[in-house]
């Protein structure tokens, strides 16, 4: 599986963007994965923002952006997305996308140790 994010940028505080995960590889179905969108700012480890399970139907926040972060997901595109309203300085961060086979365990995971597949980041900067 490949992961692809996209759509950062600098914007400031109050503003919003929508951050892209584009998912490739033989047969790849969201239903099959969980999929995790984590951030890691300097000098910070990475930490857990939003992911789904099942095509979406199944969502799970941070408790930083429950609220004013939301996921959608294009299951025909292989494509979810981030949309993060209402940004703050501290969402600063690379944001990744990650994926991890639901045939590897029954629960949803916010530790990104626990996620196979990964890729480039995307930064987010968000200005005072």
């Amino acid at each position: 599986v490949q992961l692809q994010a996209s759509g950062g940028g600098l914007v400031q505080a109050g503003g919003s963007l929508r951050l892209s995960c584009v998912a490739s590889g033989r047969r790849f179905s969201f239903g099959n994965y969980y999929m995790g969108w984590f951030r890691q700012a300097p000098g910070k480890a990475r930490e857990f923002v939003a992911g789904f399970r099942g095509n979406g139907v199944n969502t799970y926040y941070a408790d930083s952006v429950r609220g004013r972060f939301a996921i959608s997901v294009d299951s025909a595109k292989n494509t979810a997305y981030l949309q993060m309203n209402s940004l703050k300085p501290e969402d600063t961060a690379v944001y990744y996308c990650a994926a991890d086979r639901t045939f590897r365990r029954s629960w949803y995971s916010r530790s990104a140790d626990d996620y196979t597949f990964g890729g480039q980041g995307t930064q987010v900067t968000v200005s005072s």
